[in-house]
C-alpha cells in the first residue's frame, strides 16, 4: 500500500512535506489536497486509504520532528481534498493527530492542534464520535507549558464547542464520567477549561446538565476557593445559573446534592461556606419531603455556622434553620429524630454560645412536637442536657432548664433533675455560688416554687455530707427570702399558722432547715412563728455560734431591713401582740458582736419599737401556750387550732437531735485533723529528731524544735 502512496504522491512533494521550511510544507500539502480531490471525485478511496497511512506511518510516527510536522498538514490536506467524504476516512486520520498532542516537541503539538482544527472544519457534526478522546486532549492542552499550543488549543477548543452545540448526536451520558474525574484537579487552566465546558453545555437547551449536577457540583465548590479569582468568579457563576434553574426546575435530584452542601458548609474558605449555605437555604425551602432524610445532615452543617465570623452566612444560616425548624415532618415518613437530636448533643459542645443556643432550641422543638419519640432517646441525652447546666453562658443555662422542665412534667424525670442538680452543687460549690441562685429561681418560674422547694427540701433531709446540706439548705433560704419568683412562696409560709397548705409546706421545708440553725430561724421568721424561732435561739450552744452562724446572721439581720420582712417590722408596732417577735430579736440581738454592723443596724431597730406600760410578758415556762395573733382578734379560736397542728415541740425536738449530728461531725473532723498531725510529728520526729539527737552540738536546737512542735501540736 504504501507502494500505491508512493505511485500517486510525487516524490518531491514528500521531500518538501517533511522540509524544515514552513512554505515547503504548506504548498506539499496543498499538492497532496489537490491529488486527494482528484481520487475522491474518481472515487478511488482504496488509494486515499494508502495515501492516509503513508502519511501516518512514515511521517506523524517519525521519529524526526519535521516529518512529523509535515505528515499532521497532510492529514489535514487530506481531509480538505475529501471534504464531504472526509468522514469514512476519520478512523484512519483523526488517531494519529491525537496522538501528537503528547508529542514531545512543542512545535508539534501546536502542528497537531491546527490538523484538527482544519480537519474538525470540514467534518463537523461527524466529529462528535471521537469528542471525548479529543476533550480528554483538549484538557491536557489547556495546561500546555508552551504559550503558543495554548492559544491553538483554545481556537480548537472554540471550534469544538461549536461543532457540539449544533450538534444532535453529542452524548452527554457518556460525557459525564469523563468530565467527573477531572473535576478536581487543581491546574488554574484545567479548571478554566472544565468550567467553560460546563457553561457552554449547561447553555444547550437539548442537553439536560442539571440532571448531572450532583456529578460535578462539588467540583465546582472546590473551584469557589481558588486562589485565582477570575477561576472564583466562573465558577461563582456557573453555580448561580444552576441554582436559578434548580428554583424553576420541578424535578431536582436534591438529596444527593445535599449531601456536597453538607460538605461544603464546613469549607475553611469563607466564599465556599457562604455559597453553600445559601444553596442550602434554598434547598429548604424548595425540598419539601425529599429533604426529610437529609434533614440531621442539613441541621449538622447550619448549626456551625450560626457561629460564623462573617456575618452574612450566619445571617444565611439563622434563617435556614429557622424555615428547617418551621418544617412539621412526620417521623412515620421517615424523619429522624434520633439522628436530629444527635446533632443536637453535639452541638451542645460547640465552643460558641449562639450554636449551644440553637440545639437547645432544636431539643425544645422536638420535645413540644413529638414528646414520646423524644422520650425514647432520653437515655442518650439526659446526662449531656444535665451538664449544659454548668455552661457559662447563662442564656444557655436558662434554656438548658427549659428544656429539663418540659422533661420533667413526669415525676420521676423531675426527682432525677434535683436529683442531679444537687450532687452537681455538691461537687462543684463554684457553680452553687456563681449559678445556683439563677438555676432555682427559673426552676421555680418554670415547674412551680412550692413544688421545686418541696423536692429540694426532701432530698436534702437525707443527705449524708451534713456540711454540704447545711452550705445547701442556706443557698436554698437565700433565695427564698430574696427572690421576687418566690413571692407566692413567702406568701404561703406567712399562713403557716392559720392555714393547712401553708402549714404543711413549713414542715416540709422544716424538715431538711434544721441542718443550718440560721436557715431554720429565718423559716420561723418567714413563718410568723415567733414563738418557735426564739426557742431555736434558746437551744444554741456555744459550739454552735461559730463564725459561719455569725456570716449568716449578718446576712439575715441585714434582710431584716428589706422590703420582704416589712410585715414583721410593722408587727413591733404591737409589741403587746408579738411579744415573741421581739424577745426573738433581742436573742438575735443578744448573739451578735457588739462591734459588728450588724449589732447596730437591728439595735437601732429595736430602738424604735412603742413600749407600752401593758405590754404581756411571755411564759417562760411553755413558750408555745400564746399563740400569735396574725389575723384579727375574732380570728384568734381559728388561729389557736391551727397553731396547734403543728407540734412544735417536736419540732424543736428535731432540731436538737440534727445540730447534735452537726456538732459530733465537726468533732470527728478536729479529732481526725488532730490525728493526722500527730501521725505527720511522730514521722518528722521519727525521721529528724533521732539525727539531730546523736549530734550534741545540736542539742539545744532539738530542744527548740520539739517545745515548738508540741506546741503546735496542742493549738
Amino acid at each position: 500500500m504504501a507502494a500505491d502512496a508512493l505511485s500517486i504522491i510525487p516524490g518531491a512533494v514528500l521531500r518538501n512535506l517533511s522540509d524544515k521550511l514552513y512554505e515547503k510544507r504548506k504548498n506539499a500539502a496543498l499538492e497532496i489536497e489537490g491529488i486527494v480531490k482528484q481520487l475522491a471525485t474518481a472515487g478511488e478511496h482504496e488509494k486515499i486509504s494508502a495515501v492516509i497511512s503513508l502519511l501516518t506511518n512514515d511521517f506523524t510516527y517519525s521519529p524526526q520532528a519535521n516529518h512529523r510536522k509535515g505528515g499532521l498538514i497532510g492529514l489535514a490536506a487530506v481531509t480538505v481534498g475529501l471534504t464531504s467524504e472526509a468522514a469514512q476516512h476519520l478512523e484512519q486520520i483523526v488517531p494519529p493527530v491525537l496522538n501528537s498532542f503528547l508529542d514531545q516537541d512543542s512545535r508539534v503539538r501546536y502542528y497537531a492542534c491546527e490538523a484538527l482544527y482544519n480537519i474538525a472544519k470540514v467534518v463537523r457534526g461527524d466529529f462528535i464520535i471521537y469528542f471525548n478522546k479529543i476533550f480528554d486532549a483538549l484538557c491536557k492542552l489547556s495546561a500546555d507549558s508552551d504559550a503558543n499550543v495554548q492559544s491553538a488549543a483554545h481556537l480548537l477548543d472554540r471550534l469544538v464547542k461549536d461543532i457540539v452545540t449544533e450538534s444532535d448526536q453529542f452524548s452527554i451520558e457518556e460525557f459525564i464520567p469523563l468530565l467527573r474525574e477531572r473535576m478536581n484537579v487543581l491546574n488554574p487552566y484545567v479548571r478554566q477549561f472544565l468550567v467553560g465546558w460546563i457553561t457552554v453545555l449547561d447553555s444547550v437547551p437539548d442537553i439536560d446538565m442539571l440532571g448531572f449536577l450532583p456529578d460535578f457540583l462539588d467540583g465546582l465548590f472546590n473551584m469557589l476557593s481558588d486562589s485565582s479569582h477570575e477561576i472564583r468568579q466562573q465558577a461563582d457563576a456557573a453555580l448561580s445559573e444552576f441554582l436559578q434553574e434548580i428554583k424553576n426546575s420541578p424535578n431536582v435530584d436534591y438529596g444527593r446534592m445535599a449531601e456536597i452542601l453538607v460538605r461544603r458548609a464546613g469549607s475553611t474558605d469563607e466564599f465556599t461556606r457562604l455559597t453553600s449555605i445559601t444553596w442550602i437555604n434554598e434547598f429548604v425551602k424548595l425540598g419539601g419531603e425529599q429533604l426529610v432524610p437529609y434533614y440531621s445532615d442539613i441541621l449538622g452543617a447550619i448549626l456551625p455556622c450560626i457561629s460564623d465570623e462573617e456575618e452574612k452566612i450566619r445571617v444565611v444560616a439563622r434563617e435556614t434553620n429557622e424555615e428547617l425548624r418551621a418544617i412539621k415532618a412526620d417521623p412515620a415518613e421517615g424523619f429522624d429524630i434520633g439522628a436530629i437530636l444527635s446533632i443536637a448533643k453535639r452541638e451542645l459542645n460547640s465552643e460558641h454560645e449562639a450554636t449551644r443556643i440553637e440545639a437547645l432550641h432544636w431539643f425544645f422543638t422536638l420535645l413540644y412536637r413529638y414528646r414520646a419519640e423524644f422520650l425514647v432517646y432520653l437515655n442518650d441525652i439526659f446526662d449531656p442536657l444535665l451538664n449544659a447546666l454548668s455552661d457559662p453562658s447563662d442564656a444557655v443555662v436558662l434554656l438548658v432548664l427549659e428544656v429539663h422542665a418540659c422533661i420533667a412534667e413526669e415525676s420521676h424525670h423531675f426527682h432525677h433533675l434535683v436529683s442531679y442538680l444537687i450532687r452537681t452543687f455538691h461537687n462543684n460549690h463554684f457553680l452553687l455560688e456563681k449559678r445556683g441562685a439563677l438555676i432555682v429561681r427559673r426552676l421555680c418560674v418554670l415547674l412551680g416554687a412550692e413544688k421545686v422547694y418541696r423536692e429540694f427540701s426532701t432530698i436534702l433531709e437525707s443527705e449524708v455530707d451534713l456540711d454540704f446540706a447545711s452550705v445547701m439548705v442556706q443557698a436554698l433560704n437565700l433565695i427564698l427570702l430574696t427572690s421576687t419568683e418566690l413571692g407566692e412562696l413567702r406568701s404561703l409560709l406567712k399562713k403557716s399558722l392559720v392555714d393547712s397548705c401553708g402549714k404543711d409546706l413549713f414542715q416540709s421545708l422544716y424538715a431538711s432547715w434544721r441542718h443550718s440553725p440560721m436557715a431554720t430561724i429565718s423559716l420561723c421568721l418567714l413563718a410568723q412563728a415567733y414563738s418557735h424561732a426564739s426557742c431555736v435561739i434558746q437551744s444554741l450552744g456555744e459550739e454552735d455560734i461559730n463564725v459561719k452562724f455569725l456570716v449568716q446572721l449578718d446576712k439575715l439581720i441585714r434582710l431584716l431591713e428589706t422590703p420582704v420582712f416589712a410585715y414583721l417590722r410593722l408587727q413591733l408596732l404591737e409589741p403587746g401582740k408579738h411579744t415573741w417577735l421581739l424577745k426573738t430579736l433581742y436573742g438575735l440581738l443578744m448573739l451578735l458582736p457588739q462591734q459588728s454592723a450588724a449589732f447596730k443596724i437591728l439595735r437601732t431597730r429595736l430602738k424604735t419599737v412603742p413600749f407600752s406600760e401593758n405590754l404581756k410578758r411571755t411564759s417562760s415556762a411553755n413558750p408555745y401556750s400564746q399563740i400569735l395573733q396574725v389575723t384579727e382578734d375574732g380570728n384568734r379560736n381559728q388561729d389557736l387550732q391551727n397553731y396547734s397542728a403543728i407540734n412544735f415541740p417536736f419540732l424543736l425536738q428535731q432540731f436538737e437531735n440534727m445540730q447534735l449530728q452537726h456538732r459530733n461531725h465537726l468533732k470527728d473532723q478536729l479529732q481526725s485533723r488532730k490525728s493526722a498531725s500527730a501521725l505527720t510529728l511522730s514521722q518528722i520526729l521519727s525521721r529528724d529528731g533521732n539525727y539531730l539527737l546523736e549530734k550534741a552540738r545540736f542539742r539545744p536546737l532539738v530542744i527548740l524544735f520539739l517545745a515548738v512542735s508540741l506546741l503546735i501540736w496542742f493549738l
